[in-house]
């Protein structure tokens, strides 16, 4: 094995924070939501957005109840600012939506900004400069006053800025970017400067966004940032604390979470997960985390393929068939042992009266974001009998009983293991069919029978309660051609056609188990039955057989048994 360099990383320091109290809490409601798909989302695209996508997915975001939407960076942009006014002078913007903009901290580009807004009537006003230690040293090459200045100068202009724009709607969100590159103390010293241009109040208060520009260590380390932060900031009651984790280490969501939990009021993320790199915190997960949770989400997910179908539309991008909650295979389940526990897990949940989602491997009800049941068990060879009895009730309404389902499980093992791939349920009924119903390579088959439940032609020494039970079956059976008849008595239709098979064919065998049951609903409908049998040597044969006749079905299924000794 090669050995990897790890020489060259360095771990990432943490604070020294010792009365942390976010792990003794839980996320009680949803934080404020906003969607960064048309800003964060968008600039990440191979090929961005048109005007008429952007429209879409605005829209679209709107319908799903977002109360704020980053739009993108209008003075970076002419496709961007284009679209921020299309949405204002169209009055696209519903009046209990804010929108936000994203600029740096610069005077042509914050002007740029503002005539976008004209006419807004509500709007975030995003404001941002690097304050890492990386970017301080390597990309700007200046000292933490001369970083601190720039944010001190850029607040000054936006306060100029809406003073002149007489909007007192336009609020202001600053984020020291790449927040988790920056020394704490300085990032708080940062918002701190900018708070005291801005002067926020109750009423009128200031976003501070902390973003984990580059997520740089375990989510733990930046709920404690976050807590620290929101225990030090001053005038706390006048500051929302905003979130905006990259999933750069595959725990932007988590992350978030604990940040909630750690004290922050806002969360910026993406369907999907979205963004540069690895991407931005999966709203989608977090939110149907919460729902999962008891908790409302505040977004509307009743029709989670509508949201892949819009997003797909408008980004060009797929979602992964193990995405939580909306990947095509997230309720799906291949293993036996797992299939069975939902299956019966549903039916518990059907009796149930509380109607509490208590059902194992689903942690919400599939049908809550408009999925069905039809895909939750897909058989391949890992699947199990649980799991294709399922499909056969589900799709087929045949209840093959808990005796046979081993038998009929061993089958679909069999052309599992031979095609090496996953069986549709069409294909699964057909092997059904194949092996218990199709009587084209039968040896057997039953050609004509008449029940005389009427004549009574016993023995003797029957007493009469035996006597009046006695039924007589005429049976025509077809050998290869060749026909064998019999009479014979029994104590039902079945038991005298089992008694009159074994005489006529010399071949003894015991009936251990019986089923039936309905098919469909409807005077027209078809009934199956089920059989096994116990030969001579003591191997457990079964069948099945089908007719609108229950009692035809019944032999159908001796005869299924039979020719498959």
């Amino acid at each position: 094995m090669k050995k990897m360099n790890v020489n060259k990383y360095q771990k990432y320091q943490i604070m020294d924070f010792k009365n942390r109290t976010w792990p003794n809490k839980t996320i009680t409601k949803a934080p404020i939501w906003c969607s960064v798909d048309l800003r964060d989302g968008n600039q990440a695209l191979s090929i961005p957005m048109n005007l008429d996508e952007k429209m879409m997915m605005f829209e679209f975001l709107v319908s799903m109840g977002f109360k704020e939407i980053e739009l993108g960076f209008p003075s970076a942009s002419e496709v961007e600012f284009q679209f921020v006014r299309r949405l204002i002078e169209e009055k696209k913007i519903p009046k209990d939506v804010t929108v936000q903009v994203l600029t740096q901290a610069r005077r042509h580009l914050l002007e740029r900004t503002f005539e976008s807004l004209e006419g807004v009537d509500n709007a975030i006003v995003h404001l941002y400069n690097s304050t890492s230690t990386a970017q301080r040293e390597i990309v700007f090459n200046k000292s933490k006053k001369e970083i601190m200045d720039i944010a001190i100068e850029g607040t000054k202009i936006v306060k100029e800025l809406k003073e002149k724009a007489k909007n007192p709607n336009i609020r202001l969100q600053y984020s020291p970017e790449s927040f988790t590159g920056t020394e704490i103390d300085y990032a708080l010293e940062v918002c701190h400067a900018v708070m005291d241009i801005w002067s926020p109040d109750k009423k009128n208060k200031i976003i501070f966004n902390l973003p984990a520009t580059v997520e740089m260590s375990t989510p733990n380390v930046y709920a404690d940032r976050i807590e620290w932060f929101s225990n030090n900031v001053k005038n706390r009651d006048c500051v929302i604390i905003s979130v905006h984790a990259h999933n750069d280490r595959g725990t932007a969501v988590a992350a978030a979470e604990l940040a909630v939990m750690a004290g922050a009021q806002k969360v910026e993320g993406a369907l999907f997960g979205n963004g540069e790199r690895c991407g931005n915190m999966d709203i989608i997960t977090m939110a149907l985390n919460l729902f999962s949770q008891g908790i409302d989400p505040e977004l509307d997910f009743t029709d989670i393929n509508k949201i892949r179908e819009i997003y797909t539309k408008t980004t060009r991008m797929e979602v992964p068939p193990r995405h939580p909650y909306a990947g095509e295979l997230v309720y799906t389940a291949f293993s036996g042992s797992h299939q069975d526990a939902i299956n019966k897990g549903m039916k518990c949940y059907a009796k149930s009266k509380d109607k509490i989602w208590n059902v194992p491997y689903l942690p919400i009800d599939p049908k809550d974001v408009g999925r069905t049941y039809e895909s939750i068990i897909r058989i391949n060879s890992q699947s199990g009998k649980g799991g294709v009895a399922y499909i056969m009730e589900n799709d087929f309404g045949i209840l093959i009983p808990k005796w046979m389902q081993p038998d009929f499980g061993k089958l679909i093992q069999n052309v599992t293991d031979k095609t090496a791939k996953e069986l549709s349920s069409l294909e699964i009924n057909d092997v059904f069919k194949q092996s218990y119903l199709d009587t084209s390579g039968w040896a057997y088959k039953l050609k004509k029978c008449h029940i005389d439940a009427d004549s009574i032609e016993v023995d003797v020494k029957q007493s009469k309660e035996d006597k009046a039970k006695q039924v007589k079956t005429n049976c025509i059976i077809d050998f290869k051609g060749k026909e064998i008849s019999f009479n014979e008595y029994g104590n039902g239709p079945v038991d005298a056609f089992v008694k009159g098979l074994i005489r006529a064919t010399g071949t003894r065998f015991v009936l251990e188990n019986y089923s039936e049951h309905a098919v469909a609903k409807g005077a027209d409908s078809k009934a199956i039955a089920y059989i096994s049998i116990k030969t001579s040597a003591g191997k457990n044969i079964f069948g099945a057989g089908i007719d609108e006749n229950i009692t035809v079905a019944s032999m159908k299924a001796v005869l299924s048994a039979f020719n498959r000794i």
